[in-house]
């Protein structure tokens, strides 16, 4: 059933009562990690998609798996391996006992797509997801078969084991929303895990939201104002990314071999758009863009030689560009 309200701002309200409902939801399975979740739902909500990053054992796979759930959307895990093929993802035509091609969905015909380490995937078997992340739509033998919305990717990378891998090539990168690292629990959070884990059932959340509900507030967030010096502010960032441009940071001409595209100025106001929408505000301004700006900036900017033999992280250079803005 679709929403109903007298305006914008009493959506606003209560979207933020369905996101606290939501979190509240995906902590009775996750523990901490309270920023990491914030951004998966900001990348939902936003219509975007997300690229974890993280050692192996942080939970990566149950925090997407416990999402779907309360999000009540159909869900499918592919297990990226060398020899997966592209029709593998997207499906393929078998002949029928009619002997009439009959197509044959893959598991990519769903809601929320978990491509689970998928740099150990080659180029090929990658790219299958190109079309389906930027067109929500996948071809086969010339005819176009489009995915449901909402539809949205989340894929885990394993930073450390590198043997056996293929990196993601950069037109892929840059349909990610949010490249987001997750790190090690603090002490007490990894005790609570260890409780929850070994000690009798794991709680099974509740739906929170339907599918028409998400579309809806997808929408809102679309819907939300922004003042020009916000625009101004999201666009003159990315541009200080940018080597050798007139607006370029002196930090990027010394240390970055290649900048942000548009892309980045777009989801930068997309998602300072969900970020203050989540936050209880109707309008986003500057500290909301300088929250998503290094998940959103990460993948997008490449670092030079001397950035890589100094030992300067992508965090410092973007934390480093956002100075005196």
């Amino acid at each position: 059933m679709i929403p109903s309200y007298k305006n914008d701002v009493e959506a606003i309200d209560a979207f933020v009562e369905k996101i606290n409902a939501l979190k509240k939801e995906i902590s009775k399975v996750i523990v901490g990690q309270n920023t990491v979740v914030d951004y998966l739902l900001i990348s939902i909500f936003s219509r975007g998609h997300g690229l974890l990053v993280g050692v192996p054992g942080l939970a990566k796979t149950l925090l997407i798996n416990t999402i779907a759930k309360v999000l009540g959307l159909t869900y499918n895990r592919i297990q990226f391996t060398p020899d997966l093929m592209p029709s593998d993802i997207i499906g393929t035509e078998i002949l029928g006992n009619d002997r009439r091609f009959e197509f044959i969905k893959g598991p990519i015909f769903s809601h929320i797509i978990l491509a689970d380490e998928i740099n150990r995937t080659p180029p090929k078997t990658q790219s299958a997801l190109l079309e389906a992340m930027q067109e929500k739509s996948v071809t086969v033998a010339g005819k176009r078969y489009p995915l449901e919305e909402p539809f949205f990717v989340l894929a885990t990378q394993n930073p450390i084991e590198q043997e056996g891998t293929y990196p993601l090539p950069e037109a892929q990168l840059d349909r990610f929303m949010f490249n987001i690292w997750l790190d090690y629990p603090s002490f007490s959070e990894e005790v609570m895990v260890v409780k929850k884990t070994t000690t009798g059932t794991p709680p099974d959340p509740e739906i929170i939201l339907s599918r028409e509900e998400i579309l809806f507030f997808q929408e809102l967030i679309r819907r939300i104002p922004v003042a020009d010096n916000v625009y101004d502010y999201a666009v003159k960032l990315s541009a200080r990314t940018r080597p050798g441009t007139a607006n370029a940071h002196h930090w990027a001409n010394e240390y970055l071999s290649w900048g942000a595209g548009p892309r980045a100025s777009q989801y930068l106001i997309i998602g300072a758009k969900c970020h203050a929408a989540i936050h209880g505000k109707y309008s986003p301004d500057i500290e909301n863009i300088r929250a998503v700006a290094t998940s959103i900036l990460r993948h997008r900017i490449v670092k030079n030689y001397k950035a890589e033999a100094e030992g300067i992280r992508i965090e410092e250079i973007v934390a480093e560009l956002t100075k005196g803005m």
